[in-house]
């Protein structure tokens, strides 16, 4: 049986991967300091012969024999990477080491979970793997934007100092089943406020874009680039082209959840990108994969999901 660690497997997005790697028969170690995952996401896991929880920090050094290793662990909204800097970035850098060490001893395959926040704001669009970015160094998104930029740095650092067999990732906006309700991303709140009666914030004027992919295609992704040939590193786009403004997708909540909620407008704050598009020609090519869900649809199981928790 394939022994597979996946960090931050408690989370909205690791849960996930947890599932789907159960179902395909892996024996899965879930590593999760409980920061922003909860054990909620993965309770109907607990029993299994082939679920293991391994409670503790990645920013500490772990030992385990493994065959591959996806790399999660980062808080990944602005709300929770902003709330303690410093630890966001040591979770990125100081994380991202330990779980090359442990690939390197291994002889494990690892897949980074790196992010479209690597293209900060982009002048180009849609945005391409070959694109560098337009990121501010010293700002508050920084922790997390230049955290996962070094990652990426030491990924392939390691791959060819090392010869660790390494997959990055770039994942856009993805939402589903299991966000948190005040983890302050756009779907989420705009979700919650919704089925509360709250009103609906939009910073800026809401002309901003992004794309939006429902989870399961996200995971599908993320399984078939760690099957690809091992000379194959990435980056890879994952993301759904289609794009949306905020005021598109404000009135498209509102019209799924039937709620009377309000539109108010707040001041954009620093550094938010303007606009956020995947080229995915290059995930087409090599992963076969482009996104299957409609976001009509993935909004739909989205809020019956927030219905039933809140």
């Amino acid at each position: 049986m394939k022994c597979v660690l996946v960090t931050g497997g408690a989370g909205f997005l690791g849960s996930h991967l947890c599932d789907r790697l159960i179902q395909s028969g892996s024996h899965v170690v879930c590593l999760d300091n409980f920061f922003t995952g909860t054990r909620e996401n993965i309770s109907h896991l607990m029993e299994l012969p082939n679920f293991e929880l391994a409670e503790r920090d990645v920013i500490w050094p772990y030992i385990k024999n493994v065959d591959e290793i996806y790399n999660l662990a980062c808080p990944a909204s602005p709300i929770h990477y902003q709330y303690d800097p410093v630890k966001t970035i040591n979770t990125s850098v100081l994380g991202m080491v330990n779980m090359l060490e442990l690939a390197k001893g291994a002889g494990a395959k690892l897949l980074q979970a790196s992010t479209s926040e690597v293209y900060g704001d982009p002048v180009i669009h849609p945005q391409q793997e070959s694109y560098w970015g337009n990121v501010n160094p010293i700002g508050k998104r920084s922790c997390y934007d230049e955290g996962k930029r070094c990652a990426e740095t030491l990924c392939m650092d390691y791959h060819r100092q090392s010869e660790v067999v390494v997959k990055i990732v770039r994942i856009f906006n993805t939402y589903g089943p299991r966000m948190s309700e005040n983890d302050g991303r756009v779907v989420s709140n705009f979700i919650v406020n919704a089925l509360s009666g709250k009103d609906i914030e939009i910073y800026g004027d809401g002309t901003q874009t992004r794309s939006f992919q429902y989870v399961d295609d996200l995971i599908e992704g993320m399984i078939r680039m760690m099957a690809t040939e091992d000379e194959f590193t990435g980056p890879v786009n994952i993301g759904n082209p289609g794009e949306f403004t905020m005021l598109e997708l404000a009135h498209l909540v509102l019209e799924l959840t039937g709620s009377k909620s309000k539109i108010v407008y707040k001041i954009l704050p620093e550094d938010d990108p303007r606009k956020r598009k995947p080229d995915i020609t290059l995930a087409k090519t090599k992963l076969n994969w482009e996104p299957t869900i409609p976001l009509k649809e993935g909004l739909l199981k989205t809020i019956d999901y927030f219905e039933s928790v809140m």
